[in-house]
Order: C-alpha cells, then sequence, then structure tokens
C-alpha cells in the first residue's frame, strides 16, 4: 500500500494582508482572496480523487479546506487535526511585524536567521523553544500518516489524503518526511494556497513529487524577492524517456512529445524575467532551453559539460531487463543505495554530484544580486543539486521527482554566498495538472 499526500497551505488571511503574526490564535480570518485562493485549489484537484482530508481546527485553515472541497466536487469533509495547528508564538501573536522587529529586536533576528534556535517567554513567565515544539508535533503527525501503511499489503492505486494547514507546521512536516532538521526551516518555502504532493511507501520512503505549485492561482511562480533566483528544468521527454531505456550520455534528441513540453515550459516562463540561460551541452536539454528563449530573445545561452547527465557506461540504451540480466545485483542495489553504486565503465552518484554542484556554484556566484537565470539539465543531475540545496546526501536521491518539462525555483534571498531556498519543486501544472504525469524514463 502507498499513500499521496497533498499539502495545501491556507488562503491568504486578514493577518496576512496586514503583515501581523498569526501562530496558533484564531483572530485571523480569510479574505475575500483567500477564498478565491481556496476555490481555485479545489478546482485544480477536481480530477484527484481523494480518499481522506484533514485540516487545522484554525477557522484560517477550515474555511480553505471547505470551500476548496466544496469546488472539488466529491462530496467530502474535512476532520479537524489538531496536530495540524499553526506554531505557538505567543508573545507575538496578533503583533505587526514592525512592532515583533521593534519590541523584540534580538529574538525576531534569531527567528529570521536562526528559527530552530529562538526561545520565547510566555505568559505565565515559561520558556520555550516554538520551533523544537513544532517539530516534535509534526514528528507525531508523520508517524500517524505512516502508520496505515506499516504491514499494509502492495497496492498499485495510492489511497490520497489531502492536508490543508499553515506554513510553520507544513515546512516541519516536509522536514520530518525527508529526515532533516529543523536547522533546514528556511530553506523551503509554503506559500498561501500552494499544493505540494508527497509519495509515502509502506517501507518509510517519501518521495516529494512536487513542492509549492502556485500556478493554479494565476501566476507561473512564486513571487520573487531580493537575492539571485534560478530556475532549473528537466529536459523534454526523448522515445528513450519513453521506452524506459537507459539514456546517460548518448545524445538522444527529444521526441515530438518532448517538444510539446518544452513548448509548454516556454509558455509556463513566458511571463518570468530572465537574465541569462545554461544548458547541459547534450541535444535534449539544449532544444528544451532553445524553446524556452524563444520567448526571452536576446537571452544568451551557454553550454557547459558540468551539467551532462550521469554516465550509466555498460548500462546506456538498455532497458531494465536487459541490464537485470547481466548485472542483477548491482542493479538491485541501484535501487536501495544507489550511492554506493559504480555503474560498468560509468559514473558514480558522488561524480555526478561533486561536477554538477561545482558547475551550480560557479553559475550561482555568476549572477547579480537581482539576476535570474534559466538552468536546463537532466534527471540525476537536477536531483542531484536538489538534494544538495535540501540537505540530504546522494543515498536520498530517490526522495526527489524530476519529470520532463518540470520547473523547479531556487533562490538565494541574502546572496550567493548565503543560504538557498527550495521555493518550488518539479512543477508540472504547465504540462496539464497537479501530478507529475511525465513518462517514468530509466533512472
Amino acid at each position: 500500500m502507498s499513500q499521496r499526500l497533498v499539502l495545501v497551505r491556507h488562503g491568504l488571511s486578514s493577518f496576512n494582508t496586514e503583515q501581523r503574526i498569526q501562530g496558533r490564535d484564531d483572530l485571523s480570518c480569510l479574505t475575500e482572496e483567500g477564498f478565491r485562493q481556496a476555490r481555485a485549489t479545489g478546482a485544480a484537484l477536481k480530477d484527484l480523487a481523494i480518499d481522506a482530508a484533514l485540516t487545522s481546527p484554525l477557522r484560517r485553515a477550515r474555511d480553505t479546506a471547505s470551500a476548496l472541497l466544496e469546488t472539488q466536487g466529491q462530496g467530502l469533509v474535512a476532520s479537524d487535526e489538531s496536530l495540524l495547528l499553526e506554531i505557538d508564538l505567543e508573545p507575538w501573536s496578533g503583533l505587526l511585524r514592525q512592532e515583533v522587529k521593534e519590541r523584540f529586536p534580538s529574538e525576531e533576528q534569531g527567528w529570521r536567521t536562526a528559527p530552530q534556535d529562538l526561545e520565547l517567554c510566555r505568559a505565565d513567565g515559561s520558556r520555550y523553544n516554538p520551533l523544537a515544539e513544532l517539530m516534535v508535533q509534526a514528528g507525531t503527525l508523520r508517524q500517524r500518516l505512516l502508520a496505515p501503511l506499516q504491514g499494509a499489503a502492495a497496492d498499485s492505486v495510492p489511497r490520497t489524503v489531502l492536508l490543508v494547514g499553515h506554513n510553520a507546521i507544513l515546512r516541519a512536516l516536509v522536514l520530518r518526511l525527508l529526515g532533516l532538521p529543523a536547522s533546514h526551516f528556511r530553506r523551503l518555502r509554503i506559500d498561501n494556497a500552494s499544493i505540494s504532493v508527497f509519495n509515502l511507501a509502506g517501507d518509510g520512503s517519501v518521495q516529494v513529487e512536487s513542492l509549492n505549485g502556485c500556478g493554479h492561482l494565476g501566476g507561473s511562480l512564486p513571487a520573487k524577492g531580493s537575492g539571485q533566483r534560478l530556475v532549473l528544468v528537466r529536459h523534454g521527454e526523448t522515445d528513450w524517456n519513453r521506452q524506459g531505456r537507459f539514456q546517460g550520455q548518448i545524445d538522444i534528441p527529444l521526441n515530438a512529445n518532448g517538444q510539446a513540453q518544452a513548448e509548454a515550459a516556454a509558455q509556463g516562463l513566458a511571463d518570468v524575467h530572465l537574465d541569462r540561460a545554461y544548458t547541459s551541452a547534450m541535444a535534449r536539454p539544449r532544444q528544451t532551453a532553445e524553446a524556452i528563449l524563444r520567448c526571452h530573445p536576446g537571452v544568451p545561452l551557454t553550454s557547459t559539460h558540468g551539467l551532462v547527465e550521469i554516465g550509466h557506461g555498460l548500462w546506456e540504451g538498455q532497458l531494465e531487463a536487459e541490464i537485470a540480466a547481466s548485472w542483477p545485483l548491482l542493479l538491485a542495489d541501484w535501487k536501495v543505495r544507489p550511492e554506493t553504486v559504480e555503474m560498468p565503465e560509468g559514473e558514480t552518484l558522488q561524480q555526478v554530484w561533486d561536477r554538477s554542484l561545482a558547475c551550480w556554484q560557479t553559475i550561482v556566484a555568476g549572477l547579480r544580486c537581482d539576476e535570474t537565470a534559466l538552468v536546463v539539465a537532466h534527471d540525476a543531475v537536477n536531483k542531484t543539486i536538489l538534494c544538495a540545496l535540501l540537505g540530504l546526501a546522494p543515498a536520498d536521491i530517490w526522495a526527489i521527482k524530476q519529470g520532463n518539462g518540470g520547473i523547479s525555483v531556487i533562490d538565494y534571498p541574502t546572496g550567493a554566498s548565503g543560504d538557498p531556498v527550495v521555493t518550488s519543486l518539479n512543477l508540472t501544472h504547465h504540462l496539464g495538472g497537479v501530478l507529475d504525469r511525465t513518462a517514468a524514463g530509466a533512472l
């Protein structure tokens, strides 16, 4: 048995608009724009069969869940789940963000730079760590979500559970699902009424199918703030993707569907300002980048060998069944311990990790503080980059999904030398839906 989690943050609230701290107080309510976002989210999920829905009991989340499910049209009613309550910021709740800066300057600075270390004082005088408490709460929620999968029989149709919550608790849940510490809290972004999809298996493994999708709300990407932005795209489909052949460094071009995916990505990014573009030196990402840049005349495109796909060596051009006949143990290890495998006459994940990250850092360092760059590469390359930015390791490569033509967004709000924020991951709304329905491929 497997389970699909669909995470939705509540729509725009009155306190969001007023720039007030919400926390666990229930004084904030959805705005008209928040209700519109909730209905748009329901429409985006209309074709998805949802088996159960849980919501934070706070009004802004409950109203989002209600409007979403009414539009979604399955007749579901969300159940209250206290483990989806927002972070407890008791002494700050209701205050304007500017008031918090003025009255609690050191604590406010700590919340922005090292939230895992923040301590606050409750009305009764007791001190507490809000994020530490929230991580415990998120861990309990994770266990509750995984419990039905443990010991259950395999099932090809995943059970889908909708969770409607808040910014901090959803980020904490993502960290718990991925086994990441509270210190990585600021590496994620969850926008109002965004959709994130996670796939859970009975063995406890977790895959991020998508993160912070906002295309259903009217814009292409989440709003950009200060700092550099990189838009990371996987190339469109090839015939070998469709057939499930290992491509590696054999230079297979896009097929007709891949060209259509590249054009869809181009339309999805048409209103995004781009200053520069980089591509793997291979044909399929270059063709994808060129299609996108037709909507951005004058943007220079640079090819680099640092972004070429993993070298599968003797596996290249072969189907999985063919590889299993000659290298059964190595293929089995690739599926469960990929970081241990060196493909015959090919590369290891660590080698791909080292060269792709070095290339990525060179690109980031070359951008001015307000610039946005397009980067088009491959499945394994994109996965290693995203794993590194999230704080994962080469062993975690299967935790990240990259669909053909999928779009990810990485921001550097404090500059190229600061911590990255994975703003969105594997967005496929421009390809026709919330779920990634692109070819599974061979990797």
